[in-house]
């Protein structure tokens, strides 16, 4: 039990065996690597925002703004394909955009000191506004057979998109456990006043991860664009919420300083996973968010619990208020009685 606490990754993957245990269970022809590859598929977009949500989490802040910065990047690769850009060109204008509402988050929590929930409900608001206003309201149709592409499954059964997202995932997990760049995450996120003690640039990593987190976004809108052909007026409404809840699944501290892009990743599958089953048993779409709230809600009262419970039992060993492999329960005086002073 103390593993699994203390592991959110296991957890994590373990929920995921668990999940697709019970659904070869009631349907054994779901046992394939196909239908492993449909449900990764479907994940690839929530996985890149659970990994930028995660390196802004770390560092002790929060973007609810990324499902309009999805939108607002999908739109852009969209309109350059139709107005005759070439593919890559594309984008990496969409890129820029997202790094430029990133980077503009950034500097309203790091320049500004805005508070990120307000910074980043306001320009929400903005990019939805500004995607809308771009395109008049209407849908980005008619996108070329070269972006659809990319989204085909190739190797092993994954698309070259799907093989972009592993990418990112490897070395952002590597980068962050690996490299001194990394551990700024974590210091920032852990102790501000202590990271600024030992050197570390705060105002830049914060900045850095906002700007990220916007990249990342805008590599989510254009996996959006290539898997689903078009982009609607109201792409990626709601998926900021699904982003934090991934990473919660997975280990990332609201509060900062702890959690792993891995465990982001896992929790972005099994939620994406939790859709995919309802799917498969042709279940009402109205009951996706209904459910994936209930399966968050009782992991996170579940881990909280346990979590009280382990530390109670810790600081109960630790001052000496019962022995492992006490049955009994019998007190222990943590130190010696003193002798009575002779007169």
């Amino acid at each position: 039990m103390k593993t699994l606490l203390k592991n959110r990754e296991l957890s994590a993957f373990l929920a995921i065996l668990a999940l697709f245990a019970v659904l070869v269970a009631l349907n054994p022809s779901y046992f394939s690597l196909q239908t492993l590859g449909m449900i990764f598929a479907s994940s690839q977009i929530l996985i890149l925002l659970a990994i930028g949500a995660a390196l802004v989490m770390l560092t002790r802040n929060i973007d609810v703004s990324v499902g309009s910065t999805v939108g607002l990047s999908a739109i852009a690769v969209g309109v350059a394909l139709n107005g005759g850009y070439s593919l890559p060109v594309s984008i990496l204008f969409a890129l820029s955009i997202g790094a430029l509402a990133g980077a503009f988050n950034g500097f309203l929590v790091v320049g500004l000191r805005i508070p990120a929930i307000v910074a980043t409900l306001g320009t929400l608001g903005l990019y939805r506004g500004a995607m809308l206003l771009w395109t008049g309201g209407k849908w980005i149709e008619g996108l070329p057979p070269g972006l659809k592409s990319l989204s085909e499954p190739a190797a092993v059964g994954v698309s070259p998109l799907g093989m972009v997202v592993l990418t990112i995932a490897a070395t952002g997990a590597w980068t962050l456990s690996r490299t001194a760049f990394g551990r700024d995450f974590y210091a920032v996120g852990d102790n501000l006043a202590a990271a600024r003690q030992l050197g570390v640039a705060v105002n830049r990593t914060r900045m850095i991860a906002f700007t990220l987190n916007g990249m990342l976004a805008a590599c989510a809108g254009i996996v959006f664009a290539a898997q689903i052909g078009f982009v609607p007026n109201q792409t990626g409404s709601g998926l900021e919420m699904k982003a934090i809840a991934a990473c919660v699944l997975g280990g990332i501290s609201l509060l900062g300083g702890t959690g792993t892009l891995i465990g982001a990743l896992l929790g972005a599958f099994f939620l994406t996973q939790i859709d995919t089953v309802l799917v498969l048993f042709r279940l009402p779409a109205w009951w996706n968010d209904f459910i994936a709230g209930l399966v968050l809600l009782g992991v996170l009262v579940l881990d909280g619990r346990l979590r009280q419970a382990l530390a109670r039992h810790q600081r109960a060993l630790k001052y000496g208020r019962f022995q492992p492999g006490n049955r009994g329960g019998k007190h222990v005086t943590p130190f010696p009685k003193r002798k009575k002073e002779v007169a």
